[in-house]
């Protein structure tokens, strides 16, 4: 019986259809019998294509189809990389943004010496005076909701005006932005992250998450990926790591290439209670509502209470920003029944607004 290029690729669809979930399976089991089942059925397929002793050229393109689909049976999860243009903008516009952060002090007083050292390097070797070779990675410590995401925004938006950065660009990643499930995956899967930075900065969160243990092969990978790329691509790469101080120390140390690369260290202090006051207000403020008096004092003594109590998993901006949704929700319950809603009581929130369990 004579089998069609048509028939041939309808017999093998069924057939991968039906064996799929077997693959997967020893996939996601890591199973060495996985790649002596998907010899043979590529092999099955080659049996399939030459019933009629020839390979078509669309027989070609569908075998090789099938190697692909066999060599990897699982569908790419979607890349969730967030990735921020910064094509527009002055140095100005970026510093008045900094300088508009509630807080953060510290911070802000690395950024401008980081600023003046860049523009005094750059006038220095302008005028053809020898200069220090420069490292911009930059080390982000502290805990989470302190502004980290933000800053390294700001500071992609700095490089790009001070012509550090031709594009600018800021590409936020983590652990699943960089580290694959399957052997051999993860390097091109770093690589990838790494090419959508290229002139610009990789931000990576949590950044010492990438290696969960000390038996973790797969972060092990990406690591020394993600450092030999810092290297091959110095000139038109930034990096920027950040997390909890402690862990990004003990992270630090897992590769001595690391130490050679990053040589600032910038530390985000939690926000005062007083500050966190101030970012309450900002929230407020961005959406027209206002806070009456006694408003204003329960915060004070709930931020005051939670600083003074606060440890390593205390939220910050991320604990401000919790008790502002819900007082936006106690107040929406106060006044939804009353007929006539005027500006006044569509605006304010009061003391009965403000959550008692946090």
């Amino acid at each position: 019986m004579k089998v069609s290029s048509n028939d041939s690729e309808l017999i093998w669809t069924d057939e991968l259809t039906k064996k799929l979930p077997i693959l997967i399976a020893l996939k996601h089991q890591d199973d060495s019998f996985f790649d002596e089942y998907s010899q043979f059925l590529y092999h099955f397929a080659n049996i399939i294509a030459k019933a009629d002793n020839k390979i078509s050229e669309s027989e070609e393109i569908l075998l090789k189809e099938i190697y692909k689909a066999l060599q990897n049976p699982l569908p790419e999860k979607a890349n969730h990389n967030k990735v921020i243009s910064n094509s527009d903008g002055t140095l100005d516009d970026a510093i008045r943004e900094l300088n508009s952060l509630i807080g953060l002090d510290n911070v802000k007083s690395e950024i401008k010496t980081l600023i003046n050292f860049i523009k005094i390097q750059k006038a220095r070797e302008a005028k053809g005076f020898k200069t220090s070779p420069l490292s911009y990675h930059i080390v982000f410590k502290g805990n989470p909701g302190t502004g980290k995401t933000t800053v390294a925004r700001i500071v992609a938006k700095i490089y790009k005006a001070l012509g550090v950065l031709q594009q600018g660009q800021l590409v936020e990643t983590d652990r699943s932005g960089l580290v694959a499930e399957y052997l051999g995956q993860t390097a091109i899967k770093v690589n990838k992250t790494i090419d959508s930075a290229i002139n610009g900065v990789l931000f990576i969160d949590e950044a010492y998450s990438i290696i969960s243990d000390a038996k973790d092969s797969y972060g092990k990978e990406a690591v020394a990926t993600l450092i030999k790329r810092m290297e091959d691509d110095r000139d038109k790469l930034i990096v920027v790591i950040a997390g909890y101080t402690n862990e990004m120390d003990d992270f630090i140390e897992t590769n001595p290439g690391f130490k050679s690369r990053f040589n600032r260290y910038i530390e985000f202090t939690d926000y005062t209670s007083e500050e966190l006051l101030s970012i309450y207000e900002g929230l407020c403020s961005n959406l027209d509502y206002k806070l009456t008096d006694d408003a204003k004092t329960k915060l004070n003594e709930i931020f005051t209470v939670a600083y003074n109590n606060r440890d390593n998993s205390f939220g910050n901006g991320r604990f401000v920003r919790n008790i502002f949704e819900k007082s936006m929700e106690g107040q929406a319950n106060r006044i939804a029944g009353i007929v006539e809603l005027t500006d006044e009581i569509l605006t304010t929130i009061t003391k009965d607004d403000i959550p008692k369990n946090l």
